[in-house]
């Protein structure tokens, strides 16, 4: 995907853990660190000299990521009041340590109300009853009875990797604009990889602080999940990432969760857009003459072999490519006596 996109990086190296780097007026880069086969974020902090730090995204919230906010915060930020915290989206390596940071500093959560309501529920649920729908979800899959019994043992993940997220927060919607210090900042929802992402632009300063929405060298995760099982995420990115092409120009300054910050905004969305085509061209030619499960299209969407952690985003990739085919009546479902769900071209009469 890379070698269609040809981008400009304007750093070559993130900053060092504990430090800072500025990438604009104002605009302060942390990296922390993550324990995947993706081993990092990056966090941004906006700088407001009245009011103090606006901090966008946390890290998981892990004793590593908070010894490395307390070096920070008595280091680099030392001196410098929290005034609020924004999370682009519930993920737990970007709301993870919200509760912790707000508690701490008495800050406010500012989000999404989708983003937010997803953190609180899933934070919450550790119930039998999540596990069930795991398993009976990753069945209709296809997935080896092995392998979803050790889904099934593995519970409510994301619950271990947060913090408590704040039971109230302030709500930003698509079209808002946040001012921060001098700087307006213009709200833009994407949507595909999470319910009700919020990317930040700032047209005086031409920077996109992009979230997960565009990422320089790799595809963001875009998966049907157990709790919406017929959802059709792909439809919703495709769609977020033209509204993002319209609204913010090529020249823009991409500050991504993961990777370097990027020029070069469009040609990445046009090589991500035709990764996804073709993805789906994959799907339809397995399917011409045999009906497969989302797990029989593991081999032909990934060439690389799948961990544990990596195995279900790869069904959720699989199955979001699956559900757009069949919206569009390319793919039609095949409800056999097993009850996995098994997709075939559909066959014109």
């Amino acid at each position: 995907m890379h070698a269609l996109s040809p981008l400009e990086y304007p750093w070559a190296e993130p900053p060092a853990p504990s430090n800072v780097q500025k990438v604009g007026d104002g605009l302060l880069w942390v990296r922390m660190p993550l324990p995947f086969a993706l081993d990092h974020i990056n966090l941004w902090i906006l700088e407001d000299l009245d009011a103090g730090l606006t901090i966008v995204d946390t890290g998981l919230a892990t004793d590593e990521t908070q010894a490395i906010w307390d070096e920070l915060l008595n280091g680099p930020l030392a001196g410098k009041a929290i005034r609020q915290l924004l999370c682009t989206h519930f993920h737990p390596d970007h709301m993870g340590l919200a509760g912790w940071l707000c508690q701490r500093f008495n800050a406010p959560l500012t989000t999404t109300l989708s983003e937010w309501a997803m953190g609180v529920i899933l934070s919450c649920d550790r119930s039998e009853a999540f596990s069930e729908n795991q398993a009976d979800f990753y069945y209709r899959a296809g997935l080896n009875p092995e392998k979803i019994h050790r889904v099934e043992k593995r519970g409510n993940t994301l619950s271990r990797r947060v913090s408590p997220v704040p039971k109230c927060f302030n709500r930003i919607r698509h079209g808002d604009t946040i001012m921060i210090g001098s700087y307006a900042w213009d709200v833009i929802i994407g949507q595909g990889h999470s319910p009700e992402m919020a990317c930040l632009y700032c047209p005086t300063q031409n920077i996109l602080i992009a979230g997960d929405q565009v990422l320089p060298r790799i595809s963001p995760n875009i998966s049907v999940w157990p709790n919406e099982p017929d959802a059709n995420p792909l439809a919703l990115y495709r769609h977020s990432l033209e509204t993002l092409k319209d609204l913010v120009p090529d020249t823009a300054l991409v500050l991504p969760s993961h990777g370097l910050p990027f020029r070069g905004l469009h040609r990445r969305i046009d090589a991500i857009l035709q990764h996804h085509k073709d993805r789906l061209k994959d799907c339809l030619s397995a399917c011409q003459d045999t009906p497969r499960s989302a797990a029989d299209l593991l081999n032909v969407l990934f060439r690389h072999p799948l961990d544990e952690h990596g195995l279900l985003f790869a069904v959720g990739e699989a199955i979001a490519h699956i559900h757009l085919l069949e919206q569009e009546n390319a793919l039609e479902r095949i409800h056999g006596a097993d009850h996995i769900d098994r997709f075939m071209v559909r066959r014109t009469k």
